[in-house]
């Protein structure tokens, strides 16, 4: 397992350390927009989730939009990560997108505020709070730590 990938599962599991939220790593279905009948057209598998709301997490996966979304760049999803996920996790309502990005050793975070995204840009040596959990703190050092 590369070590971005352990440090961003070791970040991800103190998300919800002590707290209300469950963090749920890839493979983990959220339905956008569901209906009435459990159906949803707008399935996204994030790479880590969080949600917060007991209500929306069933043994499919969150039904509805997750309190966080976080999604990790590679070539192959770029486009779609930044742009396409980006608009569908406006629409829905997800409170707090983040997009990382290993080969940059970035992170952009997207804060729902009157339905359209406030993005802030952080480097590698940064501490980022995580808005949708009061009181968490993510050490990208760890996140991006090398071998």
């Amino acid at each position: 397992m590369p070590t971005f990938w352990r440090g961003t599962n070791t970040s991800a599991t103190r998300l919800s350390t002590g707290k209300p939220c469950k963090v749920f790593p890839a493979p983990y279905a959220v339905r956008l927009f569901p209906r009435s009948d459990n159906r949803d057209d707008t399935v996204v598998e994030p790479d880590i989730v969080v949600v917060c709301d007991k209500a929306k997490r069933d043994a499919r996966g969150c039904n509805g939009a997750p309190d966080m979304a976080v999604e990790i760049l590679s070539p192959s999803t770029s486009r779609n990560d930044c742009l396409v996920k980006f608009n569908k996790y406006c629409a829905a309502g997800v409170r707090e997108y983040w997009v990382v990005n290993p080969e940059d050793k970035t992170v952009q975070t997207h804060i729902l505020e009157s339905k359209r995204y406030v993005t802030s840009v952080y480097g590698a040596a940064a501490s980022v709070a995580v808005s949708a959990l009061p009181g968490c703190v993510v050490h990208l050092p760890e996140v991006f730590a090398e071998e």
